[in-house]
């Protein structure tokens, strides 16, 4: 009987050490729309003429985006220019369309 009581009391603690390391486990956080992109305003390229990445004015779909202590930003998702610019700002991505992903790059 001691040595059932020990194997159940055994299960149960496996378990709950099971359900803790698994309630800090964190979930990627959903940041693409599936939605058709938002009228967006482009108010020039970001970084040089030949840049894909462009500074975005206010919109309806960027006015909660916006920081006065950050330039919003959108590159084409996938793009070479968005891979060298997160690696030169580290910037995470805040949100993104079918085509574009938009970072908040502070003033420095």
């Amino acid at each position: 009987m001691e040595r059932r009581l020990e194997k159940v009391m055994r299960a149960i603690c496996a378990c709950a050490l099971a359900l803790t390391v698994a309630g800090c486990v964190e979930t990627a956080q959903e940041v693409a729309i599936s939605e058709p992109d938002p009228e967006l305003n482009f108010v020039r390229v970001y970084r040089s003429v030949a840049d894909e990445c462009q500074l975005v004015g206010e919109t309806a779909f960027t006015v909660d985006l916006l920081d006065d202590a950050a330039d919003l930003v959108a590159c084409p998702t996938g793009s070479a220019a968005m891979a060298s610019l997160m690696a030169e700002t580290g910037a995470p991505v805040i949100t993104q369309t079918n085509s574009f992903s938009f970072f908040s790059i502070p003033y420095r």
